[in-house]
């Protein structure tokens, strides 16, 4: 157990770097037990070899996902992950008696095939043969003088026989959905071996990993179509599509076809992240509501922030909108939000009766991202970077994402720390662009520092964009020759370096191309191409831009001035509130600036009279009191 727990660790400071950028605490101290930490604290662990195979295997298990997409590993790998633990656990609590041969040689045999999985040494992958060999020697010589060995689970219950036979299909026990065909036997002590013909290839598999597996009856049998109905619906409710909405009628908001494309685009995108970049007055506030009302119905929805301007929490904005969502949001002030961290530190979760939050980009400052220093007398506040576990949100809503375009900003910091631990973020935005590229490239960094990795790659992607829209442009405008101008468009955008290597193989690229080589294209052929060439563009999937001109006539505001003149009461009363207002400011602050001060005054009073009456003595007296001015 020494030499396969060297191996591993040897193995795991060799795979785990390159995966995280602190892979220490991410890879290795997050995955722990809560037992195996405090060991390691008291131990002062601070590398690999220092801990024991039980820790070892739990952070091969943890990493698994990564491991194996980065390396390629198949399931039988991680099958022989799982057994390593099993036989570790078991030889852990051996007692003196020991264990029979036969699970001698099996946990030897899984131990050289888990041996070869990590790449080890190969002077120890022959020291394990060797013991195998050694153990049948032993049987043999036990045969021989009578001993009669009798191999394990020579039958289980259940009708799940350890024996099978060529064409049966079974599956394994620890994993079920590994199934397949016995294609033949393999002989031999202390149990027979079977190969299995399972996703495409052959493996093998000692008779106690599997187990028959249950073949319905072949004969058909018939539902009412009410149950099958019933049966539909079921399957879409426990197994969501892509192409299925869940939320339709879910909101009381009008039935826009639109504002369901972020919704869609969302659902279908490999992370649930997108920048909703629409023109002013679409509706990216109901977008952002459609999209939470979704993901409700597809999974549990917990905790969600918001974070918006001041001035939107001040005129209740969200708050409104979100009811029509049948959802109650609370604002969060500076003290409740400190209440919110302090609780994270104490607790290690986020307070339940602020699950559902608004907060204003003033909040994000720099007490708040790195806490306030001790002074002494007062213990130091702690920062969200010092909080462990950070605090994970179901979904973050970034509303005018583009204040957060300056990376050195504390409101920049802040948002970015909250969508790296969060589940799904969606940032909304009708000026994603608005001092040149580095704007989008720096909201997309955020959105999606995996994808968008460097300024290098994001400008790397994004050169055949234009060449791509211009091909939709020359396809909507249906100019005389547009298939053939829509062609040199697409040509020019495969002749960049991401054109070359991603556009130019991809199948519908090249089945665009066929359709515009035909010599009638009818609109609804059109209009499909349109579609299928707005996916192409690099950033379909993280961004959806629908503006105005897209979607048809808006009703345009134009604005008129209707001159309405006082009545004589009205503009006696004007005229004496202004004199008096003025009188006021210049016994406080002299001539300085009067008329910059009256302002106000004079919109409010030119506004609406009868809507500043009940507010005269108020205003009047607002000043008087401080300096001791009274009017005879």
């Amino acid at each position: 157990m020494e030499k396969i727990a060297l191996s591993l660790s040897t193995y795991l400071e060799k795979v785990l770097p390159p995966l995280f950028e602190d892979w220490w605490k991410q890879a290795v101290v997050n995955n722990l037990s809560f037992q195996q930490r405090r060991r390691m604290e008291q131990r002062g662990i601070a590398y690999l070899g220092a801990l024991d195979l039980a820790a070892l295997l739990r952070v091969l298990d943890q990493n698994w996902y990564q491991i194996s997409n980065k390396l390629g590993l198949t399931s039988e790998s991680l099958h022989f992950v799982k057994e390593m633990q099993t036989i570790r656990n078991r030889w852990a609590h051996a007692t003196a008696e020991g264990f029979p041969l036969d699970d001698v040689y099996r946990d030897l045999d899984t131990l050289q095939r888990f041996a070869a999985v990590i790449g080890a040494d190969d002077t120890f992958i022959q020291e394990v043969r060797s013991s195998k060999a050694a153990i049948l020697a032993k049987e043999t010589e036990l045969s021989t003088k009578g001993a009669i060995i009798t191999p394990k689970l020579s039958q289980t219950t259940n009708g799940n026989c350890a024996e099978f036979e060529p064409g049966q299909i079974v599956c394994v026990k620890s994993n079920p959905t590994i199934r397949g065909a016995v294609i033949s036997v393999l002989p031999g002590k202390p149990e027979n071996r079977f190969k299995v013909f399972v996703n495409g290839e052959t493996q093998t598999y000692y008779a106690s990993q599997l187990q028959a597996e249950d073949v319905p009856d072949n004969e058909a049998e018939f539902f009412p179509c009410e149950q099958f109905h019933a049966y539909l619906t079921a399957l879409q409710i426990r197994y969501p599509g892509l192409s299925t909405l869940y939320s339709l009628n879910a909101a009381r908001v009008d039935f826009i076809p639109y504002q369901f494309r972020p919704v869609l685009r969302f659902i279908k995108s490999d992370r649930p992240r997108l920048l909703i970049a629409d023109g002013v007055g679409v509706g990216k506030t109901i977008e952002a509501g459609l999209i939470l009302r979704e993901l409700q119905a597809r999974r549990d929805i917990r905790s969600v922030l918001i974070i918006c301007p001041r001035p939107l929490v001040t005129e209740r904005k969200w708050m409104n909108e979100m009811k029509r969502f049948e959802e109650r949001f609370t604002h969060l002030d500076g003290g409740a939000l400190r209440y919110c961290i302090n609780e994270m530190d104490l607790e290690g979760v986020w307070p339940e009766q602020h699950q559902r939050v608004i907060v204003p980009y003033s909040l994000l400052d720099e007490v708040l991202l790195y806490g306030s220093g001790s002074d002494g007398k007062r213990k130091r506040k702690k920062g969200l970077l010092d909080l462990d576990p950070p605090p994970r949100f179901d979904l973050v809503i970034v509303d005018e994402a583009h204040h957060i375009r300056n990376q050195d900003t504390f409101s920049h910091k802040a948002v970015r720390f909250f969508c790296d631990h969060a589940e799904a973020v969606i940032f909304l935005t009708a000026t994603p662009i608005q001092l040149g590229s580095n704007d989008l490239f720096i909201l997309l960094n955020t959105l999606r520092p995996d994808l968008i990795i460097d300024q290098e790659s994001f400008a790397h992607m994004a050169e055949p964009n234009p060449f791509v829209n211009q091909a939709i442009s020359l396809a909507r405008a249906q100019e005389p020759e547009w298939p053939a101008r829509t062609n040199e468009a697409l040509d020019q955008a495969t002749a960049t370096a991401w054109g070359q290597a991603i556009l130019r193989h991809n199948p519908n690229f090249i089945r665009i191309r066929s359709r515009l080589s035909d010599t009638d294209v009818t609109n609804e052929e059109r209009v499909q191409i349109i579609t299928d060439m707005e996916a192409m563009h690099t950033f379909a999937g993280i961004i959806n831009r629908t503006r105005r001109r897209d979607i048809g006539d808006f009703t345009i505001r134009k604005p008129e001035t209707v001159v309405v003149p006082f009545t004589p009461a009205q503009q006696h009363l004007h005229d004496e509130l202004l004199r008096v207002q003025a009188e006021v400011f210049s016994r406080l602050h002299g001539d300085i600036n009067v008329k910059f001060m009256m302002t106000t005054i004079r919109r409010q009073a030119a506004s609406c009279l009868f809507g500043l009456v009940p507010f005269l003595e108020d205003i009047l007296n607002r000043h008087l009191k401080e300096r001791n001015i009274f009017f005879y």
